[in-house]
């Protein structure tokens, strides 16, 4: 598949870690991925159901885990909000081997209680600098059209509609 990508790299995105206080006064570290896998899965255990979309993460414990064994494995760029010990936030870039070796997919997830404190739009832009620093040029994602939050803050960090023909929309970013 060919998607179309802005002509304008996006950024500047300053790769994890880093730390900041949250809109609710919560200090938040986001760092890589550095095989935490069970306190990924218990975000996942805690993540509210009525917030999955596109049918992720999935519901049971089972599938969960094995859909974050596929998404850690080599190849694949995940970065983490942490609040105290726990995972609060995980947002990930999936290699896309149908858009060429350079494309990935991105996808994020906060849990409930920390969403509309700024924990997402840190947690995209320290994924997109560690995408930058592994190499990764194109970024690509989906999100409900209606889910206008989503969009602005995918927006606010450089992402471009790139499809608009289904319930769907397709938006994409340069990083190099």
């Amino acid at each position: 598949m060919s998607r179309v990508y802005p002509d304008e790299v996006a950024g500047p995105y300053d790769a994890p870690p880093r730390s900041f206080t949250d809109r609710e006064d919560r200090k938040t570290e986001i760092r890589r991925y550095d095989g935490e896998f069970e306190a990924l899965a218990a975000m996942y255990d805690d993540f509210d159901p009525e917030d999955r979309a596109q049918g992720i993460p999935p519901a049971d414990e089972e599938r969960i885990r094995e859909w974050l064994e596929t998404i850690t494995a080599d190849g694949g760029i995940n970065v983490l909000a942490w609040h105290g010990e726990r995972v609060v936030g995980h947002a990930t870039l999936v290699p896309d081997t149908d858009d060429g070796p350079t494309a990935y997919e991105l996808a994020i997830f906060v849990l409930h209680d920390y969403q509309q404190a700024g924990i997402g739009g840190e947690l995209i832009r320290g994924l997109l600098g560690a995408g930058r620093a592994a190499g990764v040029e194109h970024v690509w994602l989906t999100v409900e059209r209606w889910n206008q939050p989503a969009v602005s803050l995918y927006e606010t960090v450089g992402f471009e509609p790139s499809d608009t023909g289904s319930f769907e929309l397709e938006m994409s970013a340069r990083l190099r």
